[in-house]
């Protein structure tokens, strides 16, 4: 038997979190600073700055991304109401199936919606660089520091982030001992700054003849990517910039062009390099970047001291640091009744959304 009531109980309460969401976004505000945005794109001068005009188009993607993303949980449960009213005047029960439906992803947008109002800080709306290292374990560190690039490489994909690698070292039998890579895309920076931190990885080696169990590590650091924060100042006189060879396969160009970009930062000790791209200034830029971005870090670190939410305590990247922990073995078989199939033991400590995707990324490698 249909009961509007609990329906509308339901309703009654999606309404309140997107309320909740409307005030933190900041929505009407919002609408009023990109009529304004509009107009201002309008003007000859603004045309004339490529940096201006990057930059007003950063904030406009950032505010319509909140308000598309508002706009749609309200329209969903609107359309619940209607439904609901439909089925009590012609007593259709058949559409409950589908009202049920309606409810169920307009609960997963305004869920979206209470995400999008989380991730108001400073650098949340921001594309991040990222810099995964292995740590204790030797080769088995650098083959999970593979395994977790591929992996923030696929889930990356899953929310529509563009992942650009811009510089490796590879391990001496296996995988990677260091990978740096740029995530663009809104709210980039604000998804991944929680997954900074230590990585350990606990299963039966496959590089060991006797098969014993090997623990591994592997550290994350999470930068936000600032191109016109005026912070952040670059004295040519405390850098170096070294030209060389990129290494691996690239044909003509990569052999006998030195493209690779390495640049030191005398006064904090900060390297930074990039080999990704076949142009050096290219190289050069997303060099400059990257450096920037860890200056930035650096200096909000100093700010909010060593409980920064933005760093976080730096620790060694070994046993007893790390923030989540990947256990293969001892292997045990829990079903998850939301999804029907059968998880392995993973002491994953995180939001829901990414570890669901971790536990379906982690069943197929």
């Amino acid at each position: 038997m249909f009961r509007a009531g609990d329906y509308r109980l339901r309703i009654k309460e999606l309404k309140e979190t997107l309320d909740e969401a409307r005030y933190a976004l900041d929505i009407e505000n919002g609408l009023v600073r990109l009529e304004e945005l509009k107009k201002e794109q309008e003007k000859p001068e603004v045309w004339n700055d490529l940096e201006l005009t990057k930059k007003l188009a950063r904030e406009q993607a950032t505010i319509e991304n909140k308000v598309k993303v508002f706009q749609t949980s309200e329209k969903a449960i609107k359309d619940a109401e209607e439904v609901i009213d439909l089925i009590e005047e012609s007593g259709e029960e058949e559409l409950v199936p589908e009202l049920d439906r309606m409810l169920a992803t307009a609960e997963k947008d305004i869920e979206e919606t209470r995400i999008n109002a989380l991730l108001k800080g400073k650098y949340d709306a921001c594309s991040a660089l990222l810099a995964l290292h292995s740590g204790a374990g030797g080769t088995e560190a650098c083959d999970w520091t593979s395994m977790l690039y591929r992996m923030y490489q696929r889930y990356c994909e899953q929310m529509g982030f563009k992942v650009t690698e811009l510089d490796r070292e590879l391990g001496d039998g296996a995988g990677l001992k260091s990978v740096d890579f740029r995530v663009e895309g809104v709210n980039a920076y604000g998804y991944l700054k929680a997954e900074m931190g230590v990585h350990r990885l606990v299963r039966i080696s496959p590089f060991d003849a006797n098969k014993r169990r090997q623990t591994s590590f592997a550290s994350l650091e999470v930068m936000p990517e600032v191109e016109d924060d005026d912070e952040i100042v670059i004295d040519d006189k405390e850098i170096r910039i070294d030209i060389y060879h990129s290494g691996g396969a690239g044909g003509q160009n990569v052999n006998k062009v030195a493209s690779a970009v390495r640049i030191t930062h005398f006064p904090t000790g900060i390297v930074v390099q990039c080999q990704n791209e076949r142009s050096q200034l290219q190289n050069k830029e997303f060099a400059f970047r990257m450096l920037k971005a860890k200056l930035l870090e650096k200096k909000i670190e100093e700010r909010q001291n060593a409980d920064s939410a933005l760093k976080g305590e730096i620790k060694k990247i070994e046993w007893g640091s790390q923030i989540r922990s990947y256990v293969f073995c001892p292997y045990t078989m829990v079903k998850d009744h939301r999804t029907g199939y059968e998880k392995g033991d993973v002491d994953a400590v995180m939001d829901g959304d990414i570890q669901d995707f971790i536990i379906d990324y982690l069943k197929k490698i």
